[in-house]
This record gives C-alpha cells, sequence and structure tokens, in this order.
C-alpha cells in the first residue's frame, strides 16, 4: 500500500507563479521587439537594403499571456523576400540559391535577454 500526505498549503508556489506570469510587462517587450527588430535588420543580407529596413513587431496579449512576433513587409510577387533569403530558393533557369541562416543567430540573443530578465524578475526576493 503506498500512502501520501501533504501539509502546509501552496502559497509559495503561487506566489510564485503569479510572479511568472506577471514579470514582463508590455513595456519590457517593446524594449526587446525594437532591440529585436535592430538585430534583424543588421543582420539580413542587403542588396538594396528593402528587406532589411521592413523588419517590424508585433506585441499581442491574449489569455493573460503577451508574445512579440516579428514580422518583414518585404514581399515581391508574393514572395516573402526575408524568406527566400533565409531558407533559399529557386531560380527561372533552375538553379538554386542557398539560404543563409540570418534570423536565428540575430533573434537569439534577444530571446535569451527576455528569459534573463524573466528569471531575474521571478526569483527576485
Amino acid at each position: 500500500m503506498v500512502r501520501f500526505s501533504q501539509s502546509g498549503d501552496f502559497s509559495k508556489l503561487t506566489r510564485f507563479l503569479e510572479r511568472a506570469k506577471e514579470c514582463i510587462k508590455i513595456g519590457d517587450l517593446d524594449k526587446y521587439g525594437r532591440e529585436g527588430v535592430d538585430a534583424l535588420a543588421s543582420a539580413t543580407p542587403i542588396d538594396s537594403g528593402n528587406t532589411a529596413n521592413s523588419w517590424y513587431y508585433k506585441i499581442e496579449n491574449r489569455n493573460g499571456s503577451a508574445s512579440i512576433n516579428f514580422y518583414n513587409s518585404n514581399i515581391n510577387e508574393g514572395v516573402p523576400i526575408a524568406i527566400i533569403l533565409q531558407y533559399g530558393h529557386g531560380t527561372r533557369n533552375g538553379g538554386w540559391v542557398q539560404g543563409r541562416d540570418y534570423i536565428n543567430p540575430a533573434i537569439q540573443p534577444i530571446f535569451d535577454k527576455i528569459a534573463d530578465y524573466a528569471w531575474r524578475e521571478v526569483t527576485k526576493l
């Protein structure tokens, strides 16, 4: 036979989770959004500069959680240029232009900053 018992309450856990939920405010996400756009713009391969200058972000707040999303508005003939730069694309004569992973290395330090900031906020005494 297995028996479990518990004493006390979950107030510390509840407080921790409430602080985790509230730790990053919209203003903080706005700051990280601007940093992310700058990082993406500076890492984007430049031919005309249109793609590098077309990065933007949106902060969405739904069901008690906030997210930051990055977008690029440079579309040519229905093709999102930032995506074909990232993953590669075929050419008219049947060739292939290899993509270059520039998005992930550019944005990862921003995500790390957000995670570090959130952890510091949650673990404050």
